[in-house]
């Protein structure tokens, strides 16, 4: 599908030999959430599925899946898959920016929904943006205060 460099390695997805690693999204619409991050963030669609397969994405550095929620399945067999509860999170992505009101300014603009404006914070400037499905994404920018 795609392949990214790095060192004298080369990382692919899916791997023709070692290992790649993808993040993977439990969602209600794998075409929405595809379209979502190709419109806001410039993702690369690598693959829409077909019928039961996930889609899969590149963004920056990374690989995404998306792929609908579902019951139990022999592999894991105790583990339901649904889209979370937007208040109750328990991961997320985490973006780091050379350029926070750019970055801001520029997904606003192609719809992302922000909680909150960039805010000063720990060494930082951050906000989070909330995906269609609830998930929430940190965008933030590394500044020269220290705390602590």
């Amino acid at each position: 599908m795609s392949s990214v460099q790095i060192d004298q390695k080369s990382y692919e997805m899916p791997p023709r030999e070692g290992m790649s690693i993808a993040h993977f999204l439990t969602v209600a619409d794998i075409d929405r959430s595809l379209d979502y991050y190709k419109k806001i963030f410039g993702a690369r669609i690598l693959s829409r599925g077909d019928g039961n397969a996930p889609g899969y994405l590149q963004l920056a550095n990374i690989w995404m899946i998306v792929n609908v929620g579902g019951g139990p399945t022999p592999d894991k067999p105790t583990v339901s898959l649904s889209v979370p509860d937007p208040n109750h999170i328990n991961s997320f992505l985490n973006f780091r920016v050379a350029d926070i009101q750019a970055c801001y300014e520029l997904w606003k603009s192609r719809g992302a929904e922000f909680i909150t404006a960039p805010i000063p914070k720990y060494g930082e400037i951050r906000c989070y943006i909330r995906d269609p499905d609830g998930y929430i994404i940190e965008v933030g920018q590394s500044t020269d205060q220290t705390y602590g």
